[in-house]
């Protein structure tokens, strides 16, 4: 689990750090053209902030090889459900404009939160 819980943060910080960067540079020119471009940078800069620290977050992960609950070895596939759904989410909104897919951001914004629990309630039980 150490050993996976690393090579995903790895992976899926270094897709956040590239999509930050396309943010920074290449889409602020693309999006000006739209009304609500400030908006949709907004939104984008929320995604790749929660996008890379929830990458930290699976790396955390593993510091803690072998879990004390089954269920906080779900932690990285929280993190990542989370990021796929809460980033995602506002990365497609940023590119496409259809704000009807907010109502799946919170839904990613909940598998982060059981992340965190997961890795909390292991820290609960965890013997020395």
């Amino acid at each position: 689990m150490e050993r996976f819980s690393l090579l995903l943060a790895g992976v899926v910080g270094f897709v956040g750090v590239a999509l930050g960067a396309f943010g920074a540079h290449g889409l602020k020119k693309w999006v000006t053209q739209f009304p609500d471009a400030e908006q949709r940078l907004t939104w984008w800069q929320t995604g790749s902030q929660y996008h890379l620290l929830h990458a930290l977050a699976i790396g955390l992960t593993a510091l803690h090889p072998t879990p004390t609950k089954e269920g906080s070895a779900l932690a990285p596939w929280f993190f990542l459900g989370g990021i796929i759904l809460f980033s995602g989410s506002l990365y497609v909104m940023t590119l496409t404009g259809r704000r009807v897919l907010g109502a799946v951001t919170p839904l990613g914004g909940l598998l982060l939160l059981a992340g965190w629990l997961a890795i909390a309630l292991n820290a609960l039980f965890a013997t020395a």
